[in-house]
């Protein structure tokens, strides 16, 4: 009787401790799947690099930017862009003067005025890779700024017309640029920017 006892009591406790591990692994892959959604719900590309270029991640956004950068060409299996690679290989060429330091390289590509993208490169260390892999962060510096101008016109409280004016001087257009896009006159671009001025004067005057 005894015998079966502390036979149920140590059955029970490999139960138990293959529950707890069942929980972990639950845990984790759930903890897994959460951070790939996120990383694919990214609105700037990551793209996962070994240092001969195979792509072993690219979120959604990475994929379509490297198809724009690559213009158009896209495949399951795409190359990695010129533009980026040729910033990887400067990483490489630059790692021995800065052994000692955390070294990021950055490089802007620009498409056209509504297309600029801030590309930035960094080794990475992951669990399972003998050698570091390079982490590539492509950042559309036009939504960025659009983000930036969209919290800006609720904080001002700007017209429709006011924050379509505001947004494309905070994305580095012209008066010119901005009257010829909008099909108004310079005069009329000044007036409107002269009021969005008061605005955010008035609204720091409030901070």
């Amino acid at each position: 009787m005894i015998a079966l006892t502390k036979t149920l009591i140590k059955t029970a406790k490999i139960v138990a401790e293959t529950q707890k591990l069942d929980r972990i692994d639950l845990y984790e892959s759930k903890r897994a799947d959460f951070l790939q959604e996120v990383i694919e719900g990214l609105e700037d590309g990551i793209l996962i690099l070994s240092q001969t270029g195979e792509v072993i991640h690219a979120n959604a956004s990475a994929r379509s930017l490297c198809c724009q950068f690559n213009q158009g060409n896209f495949n399951q299996n795409f190359v990695v862009p010129p533009v980026i690679w040729n910033l990887c290989e400067s990483l490489f060429n630059s790692r021995d003067l800065f052994s000692d330091k955390l070294l990021i390289l950055s490089d802007e590509i620009v498409l056209d005025k509504s297309n600029i993208f801030r590309i930035r490169v960094r080794l990475l260390d992951l669990e399972g890779f003998e050698v570091p892999c390079l982490l590539v962060t492509i950042e559309n510096q036009y939504e960025s700024v659009k983000n930036v101008a969209l919290t800006e016109v609720k904080k001002f409280d700007l017209t429709p017309r006011e924050a379509e004016i505001w947004f494309l001087y905070r994305s580095n257009y012209s008066y010119k640029e901005i009257a010829t896009k909008l099909y108004i006159t310079i005069n009329t671009v000044k007036k409107h920017m002269k009021n969005i001025h008061t605005k955010r004067q008035a609204n720091m005057s409030y901070d």
